[in-house]
């Protein structure tokens, strides 16, 4: 008799979990489980602000697939998803194409630009690890290069971040930690180079508390980052962006833009044809597609609606990482040809915002944190997401543990 076959797409947090979680409902003669990623190592994404900056290096934050897969259970092939055949029951890679009797999308997410001129040509964005270590060595490049240069450009030692949504604030925090080692090592005055975070919305940080978001702003602009809240960026040029207030516009110049600002789902779900809004998937509540009983979205990619704000719930790494728990339950009792499947219901713990590697803001079970008791309780979220997808022994090799 014929195994089923399961695919997956994606290595990231939704995707490792539903291996990880399938690799302990299903013996290897119960299934051919099949997960591809197009580099063969998982990343945290959500440290991806620490190797921008140059705080941690890109190595800390990656781990081989082959270290969080049981092989005897599961094959992975490194490949890139190009299309997904939904009638046909088919994956495209680049190099090859897959049939699967059920289907897993966790391709993760991509930079949102909203159409804003330039930002593609001319802006970073934090969605990869080489895109990460690109920002960090064309930061050390800028620093190096300011001092070696007859005429002084001040654009050559001003970073701007677009966007002081959580990715913008933590980014900017690990740059706070960062510039002064950075002047040391190239001699250059702190008073030199300028930080400045652009934010089109009334706040930074919208949505989370006001007394929290007072403190992020008040701890980080002591540490010498400027603010543009309220502050439209309009175009991005070669040489900076053009900004908006109160019909007041402003050119910025700038050798370093950093994109923080939005994100959408993979370019795939729309290729293959998926009702989407930028590239998310409406799932039900058991994860599912619509209008398909076999192919499950999860991650960046789904968007499920919470009921008690009647918004989608945040793309978060929390939220994807139990999906996946959820995603292999229910194709387990799909297998076993039940028909009543779980639904998925976030269990949201808190939120947690760095501020650098020593201050945090945040809220843990409905209680507000500042300081260093945020800076501990982020570090143990990161180290409880190691946990849960390899176990004490990644934890002890890639953890935090400068918990002060």
């Amino acid at each position: 008799m014929k195994k089923p076959k399961i695919v997956i797409l994606g290595a990231g947090y939704g995707g490792i979990m539903t291996i990880v979680n399938l690799q302990k409902k299903l013996g290897a003669s119960d299934a051919e489980i099949v997960l591809v990623n197009k580099n063969d190592y998982h990343y945290e994404t959500t440290w991806l602000h620490e190797v921008s900056a140059g705080t941690i290096h890109q190595d800390r934050s990656r781990v081989p697939v082959k270290n969080l897969i049981n092989t005897n259970k599961v094959t992975f092939i490194k490949d890139t998803v190009v299309d997904i055949k939904l009638d046909e029951k088919r994956v495209l890679l680049e190099n090859s194409e897959l049939t699967y009797d059920y289907l897993v999308v966790a391709l993760g997410y991509e930079a949102e630009t909203f159409g804003i001129k330039g930002l593609k040509e001319y802006a970073f964005t934090i969605t990869s690890i080489n895109a990460a270590r690109q920002i960090r060595e064309h930061i050390d490049y800028v620093f190096a290069t300011y001092n070696n240069e007859v005429e002084k450009r001040d654009e050559l030692l001003t970073i701007i971040v677009g966007g002081a949504g959580f990715t913008g604030i933590e980014f900017v925090g690990e740059l706070a930690n960062r510039v002064p080692q950075l002047c040391k090592e190239f001699d250059i005055p702190r008073e030199k180079v300028r930080v400045i975070c652009v934010e089109a919305a009334p706040t930074a940080l919208p949505g989370f508390d006001p007394e929290l978001v007072e403190y992020a702003v008040t701890q980080l602009e002591r540490k010498g980052i400027e603010f543009k809240i309220g502050t439209a960026i309009k175009e991005c040029t070669e040489e900076g962006i053009i900004v908006s207030k109160d019909d007041q516009v402003e050119e910025i110049k700038s050798a370093t833009v950093v994109w923080a600002a939005g994100v959408r789902g993979s370019h795939v779900i729309e290729k293959a044809g998926f009702e989407n809004m930028r590239g998310r998937v409406k799932v039900s509540n058991s994860l599912l597609a619509p209008g398909h009983e076999d192919v499950f979205v999860i991650g960046d990619c789904s968007l499920m609606i919470n009921p008690e704000t009647e918004r989608p719930y945040p793309p978060t790494a929390q939220i994807a990482m139990q999906q996946g728990g959820t995603c292999a339950e229910n194709i387990s009792r799909l297998m076993k040809g039940q028909k009543e499947l779980s639904e998925f219901k976030p269990d949201i713990k808190g939120t947690v915002c760095s501020l650098g590697h020593d201050d945090a803001i945040g809220v843990v079970y409905g209680r507000k944190l500042f300081g260093s008791s945020a800076s501990f309780m982020k570090k143990v979220v990161d180290n409880r997401s190691l946990f849960l997808q390899g176990g004490a022994g990644l934890v002890l090799k890639k953890g935090k543990f400068n918990f002060f």
